[in-house]
C-alpha cells in the first residue's frame, strides 16, 4: 500500500511539473485576436500593437483577425465558444460581455468570457454634417420634431446607440429612421447614408473639419473636440457615461496565461507609441487590471440593463 501510494505521489507531481511547464511555455502556437468590427478603429490598431509584441516576446506568429457581423456578436461568438487555452482572444467593446448576453435570444452566455483587462476608453461622438441646422443634442430634438432625423449607428441594442436614442427621448425628439453599418465614418454623412451619426473620433478624424460634433459620449471632453459637450452634460440622466475596450478570453483560460497576456498588454498600453494614439485622438490608453475590469463588467451590465429597460429593449 505505501508503495501505491509512494508511486500515487510521485505520478501526481510528475503531472503537476508537466502542466506548469506547458503553461510557462505558452504560446507554442500562433495565437488569434478576434476584433469584431472592420480594420482601421483604435481598438484595432492598439489590438495589433499587442499582437505584435506577443509575438516578438514569445517568438510564436500572433495575428489579429477582423470578423464583424451582428453588431460584434459574430466576433463575441467566436471567442466565447473557443477553447479555453488562451490561442483565441477578444478585443471587446464594452457591449460584447454584456448588453450581448441579455435578451431571450442572446448568442453568447453571461458566464461565456472572462476579462483579462481594459485598455481603452473612446472618444465616442455624436455627429452631423458640418451643414446641418443644429449645433447640439438640444437643438437636434427640436428640429426633428418638424423634419425627419435618421441616424446612422453600429447597432440599435449596442450602448452608444442607447444612449443616442436615450438622449434624444428625454430632450423631446425622436429619429424618423435608424440603420446599422459595420462602418460608421466620413463616408456615412457625406454619401447621405444618415443625418446623424454615432462614432468613434478615429473613424472620422479625417473630416473632423467637416462634421458638427453635436456630443460626446465620453466622461469628460476630449482634447481634440473641446467645444462639444459630453452627452452627460446635455443629458444629466447620462453623465459620466463612455465606452471602453479590454482583452477577453473564454471562460475557464488558465489564470497563468491570463497573467501573461496582460503583461504584454500592459507594457504596450503603457509605451510611447500608444501614448501618442492618445494624445492625437482623444482616447484614453491605460491598462485596467483583471480584478478591476470584472466590476467594471458587472457595474455596466447592471446600469445597461436598466437602460434597455427604460427604452424596452427585449431582444
Amino acid at each position: 500500500m505505501l508503495k501505491t501510494l509512494t508511486l500515487g505521489a510521485v505520478l501526481a507531481a510528475s503531472l503537476a511539473a508537466m502542466s506548469g511547464a506547458a503553461l510557462a511555455e505558452y504560446p507554442e502556437r500562433p495565437v488569434t485576436f478576434i476584433v469584431p468590427w472592420p480594420p482601421g478603429d483604435l481598438e484595432d490598431v492598439l489590438t495589433r500593437m499587442i499582437a505584435e509584441e506577443l509575438q516578438k516576446q514569445t517568438g510564436a506568429p500572433a495575428a489579429v483577425v477582423n470578423q464583424p457581423g451582428g453588431g460584434g456578436v459574430v466576433g463575441g461568438v467566436a471567442v466565447a465558444t473557443a477553447a479555453p487555452d488562451g490561442y483565441t482572444i477578444g478585443s471587446f467593446t464594452v457591449g460584447i460581455p454584456t448588453v450581448k448576453t441579455m435578451g431571450a435570444d442572446a448568442q453568447i452566455a453571461a458566464d461565456a468570457l472572462e476579462p483579462v483587462g481594459i485598455f481603452l476608453t473612446y472618444p465616442f461622438l455624436i455627429a452631423a454634417s458640418k451643414d446641418a441646422p443644429y449645433s447640439n443634442m438640444a437643438e437636434l430634438a427640436e428640429y426633428s420634431k418638424a423634419n425627419p432625423v435618421r441616424l446612422g449607428h453600429f447597432g440599435y441594442g449596442i450602448e452608444p446607440t442607447m444612449m443616442t436614442f436615450f438622449g434624444m427621448s428625454e430632450l423631446g425628439g425622436t429619429f424618423s429612421a435608424e440603420a446599422a453599418f459595420d462602418a460608421v465614418d466620413c463616408s456615412t454623412l457625406a454619401n447621405g447614408d444618415a443625418d446623424v451619426i454615432n462614432t468613434t473620433a478615429q473613424l472620422v478624424l479625417a473630416c473632423l473639419d467637416d462634421i458638427k460634433v453635436l456630443a460626446t459620449i465620453t466622461g469628460e471632453r476630449t482634447a481634440i473636440t473641446p467645444d462639444a459637450a459630453t452627452l452627460g452634460e446635455q443629458v444629466p440622466a447620462l453623465a459620466g457615461a463612455s465606452l471602453w475596450n479590454g482583452l477577453f478570453v473564454p471562460k475557464g483560460t488558465p489564470q497563468e496565461v491570463k497573467d501573461k497576456i496582460a503583461a504584454i498588454a500592459k507594457e504596450v498600453v503603457a509605451s510611447p507609441a500608444a501614448q501618442e494614439i492618445a494624445t492625437t485622438t482623444g482616447a484614453l490608453v491605460y491598462w485596467m487590471d483583471q480584478e478591476a475590469a470584472t466590476a467594471q463588467v458587472a457595474k455596466d451590465m447592471k446600469d445597461l440593463a436598466a437602460l434597455r429597460e427604460k427604452l424596452g429593449v427585449t431582444e
